[in-house]
């Protein structure tokens, strides 16, 4: 397995700002691990439509997938089947303020994956791939109900190739003209932070069960490390 992501077309190739490009393996697995959604659009009979879905990521000797699911009735989705698509991760870590609004930007950590979504339609390997969904967004698979046979009929899981992969990150101050330096107008950046607050009991809990644990321990932890 090679540590970078060599695009394997210009479809992927930072071209604006090449010099915040990263294509290595693990930095691209860092940023899909800090996010959440992943925005995926596909070309659709209606037309384009980009939505947000949560996401997982495998890895394998045979290649990385990252792995989206939804409803079998989801118009999307059955439309992304073995179709070119292209799901994006953003991150963003704060504004940068210029001291024109011509130089605002920023700091942000993104990931763009294109290739040909499949289906995965082994019940051995989708429950496989729920679990890794599931896991990246609330880890509770193994303390949870089992899902149903029904539970998975309908839901129809999507696995997208690794292989056309591409990182962008921007960090640091506002880059601004030499000629502003000296001038009277303030420039800095504005951190954005975002943390997991204490769980709270849905309206309808009926019975007083603890907590799980792996839910317990999100409280006060960075959102996107």
């Amino acid at each position: 397995m090679t540590d970078q992501y060599p695009p394997a077309s210009s479809r992927v190739t930072v071209k604006r700002g090449a010099d915040r490009a990263v294509y290595g393996r693990a930095e691209v697995h860092a940023i899909l691990d800090a996010g959440h959604i992943a925005h995926v659009g596909v070309e659709t009979d209606n037309g384009p439509i980009v939505l947000p879905m949560a996401y997982g990521v495998r890895m394998s000797e045979t290649g990385d997938e990252v792995l989206i699911h939804g409803s079998v009735a989801n118009a999307m989705l059955r439309a992304g089947r073995d179709l070119d698509v292209c799901a994006t991760v953003t991150i963003v870590d704060g504004l940068v303020v210029a001291r024109t609004p011509f130089h605002n930007s920023m700091n942000y950590r993104s990931v763009v994956v294109r290739g040909t979504a499949t289906a995965i339609t082994n019940a051995d390997d989708k429950v496989a791939a729920l679990q890794i969904i599931n896991d990246h967004i609330a880890p509770i698979w193994d303390t949870a109900r089992t899902p149903s046979e029904s539970d998975l009929n309908r839901t129809l899981v999507l696995a997208l190739p690794l292989t056309e992969a591409s990182a962008k990150v921007r960090s640091g101050d506002p880059v601004d003209e030499d000629i502003d330096l000296e001038g009277p107008h303030w420039a800095g950046v504005v951190p954005l932070t975002a943390t997991w607050g204490a769980p709270t009991n849905a309206a309808d809990l009926r019975s007083a069960p603890p907590v799980p644990s792996a839910i317990a321990a999100l409280a006060g932890l960075d959102a996107h490390p």
